[in-house]
């Protein structure tokens, strides 16, 4: 059954709610700013005893409406909605912070290690367009031995110089696991320390596609954007962004198009040929950027027609 009283709460803080086909209500979203309303709120209790809440275009979620209320600092009304929410069912949710730092068997190659295992990992890098410029700017890295044996780590940082996550990829010719991640949040910027906020912004995949297209460019870790980094894309003075997603993203790629078209944003959707541009280069890459132009709202969805 469907808690008015909490609805009238929630649209109290949110503004009027409009109920969907799901029995859901759904808002404007407070963190992403979308046009539409496409923040829904589950005012039917789940078998947890939860509200969950969700945005449809910047993911941010959450399980209750007293979270909701402390993300949008509507602290006045905490009190009200655990009132009006069944005695034992609200479970407080917590944020845990993890303490990120580099494996310790990392080793620099601006530190010039010469083993076997540093020439393998150095013949790899260049066999992938990566230069000693490029290991030098991003702190590029090997393991020899521990968790990220035989792998090249690639850290990231903020705006501060903070390490916020890194990346690992085997050089083995056959490796049993190419990719090894960190069991942290990859709800980040990544590669914040490098980005002009007031320059054309371009979105990859992943961050060896970043080095190799070598200009303003932030790799999503994967095909999605996250809350933290769409949020900070929304409100920048950015003005022109260019995706450049794998063919395979493409309907993930459209609808970035549309939230950063949407936005006031001139947005070109590079086409590469199922290549990403850690293949083709920088060369080819940036010859695709200066071909591409705006993506218009007839384009978009001709686009979308087609997938």
């Amino acid at each position: 059954m469907i808690n008015h009283l909490l609805v009238t709460l929630v649209d109290s803080v949110l503004g009027k709610g409009k109920q969907t086909s799901r029995g859901n209500y759904a808002y404007h979203c407070p963190f992403c700013k979308h046009h539409k309303p496409k923040m829904e709120v589950n005012f039917t209790e789940n078998k947890k005893g939860h509200n969950p809440w969700h945005c449809w275009v910047c993911n941010t979620r959450g399980k209750t409406i007293p979270n909701l209320f402390k993300k949008v600092e509507a602290y006045d009304k905490i009190a009200e909605a655990k009132k009006l929410i069944p005695q034992g069912s609200f479970v407080e949710e917590t944020v845990i912070y993890n303490d990120l730092a580099l494996p310790k068997e990392f080793t620099r190659f601006i530190d010039k290690p010469s083993s076997l295992m540093a020439r393998h990992a150095l013949a790899y890098l260049k066999r992938r367009g990566v230069t000693m410029e490029d290991m030098i700017k991003y702190n590029m890295g090997y393991c020899e031995e521990g968790e990220y044996q035989n792998m090249i780590v690639i850290p990231s940082y903020d705006s501060k110089g903070n390490l916020n996550y890194f990346t690992a990829r085997s050089f083995e010719k056959d490796p049993y696991r190419k990719y090894k991640n960190p069991s942290v949040s990859r709800d980040i910027v990544p590669f914040e320390m490098f980005i002009n906020w007031n320059s054309p912004l371009i979105l990859c995949e992943g961050p060896f596609d970043a080095i190799a297209i070598k200009r303003n460019a932030i790799p999503l870790l994967g095909k999605n954007i996250q809350t933290n980094l769409m949020k900070k894309i929304v409100s920048s003075k950015v003005e022109k962004i260019y995706i450049a997603l794998d063919s395979d993203a493409i309907k993930s790629a459209l609808k970035f198009c549309e939230t950063f078209m949407d936005e006031g944003k001139e947005v070109h959707l590079i086409e590469m040929d199922d290549k990403d541009p850690s293949e083709l280069g920088f060369e080819r890459f940036t010859e695709l950027i200066q071909k591409s132009v705006p993506l218009t709202l007839s384009g978009l969805l001709s686009r979308k027609l087609f997938i």
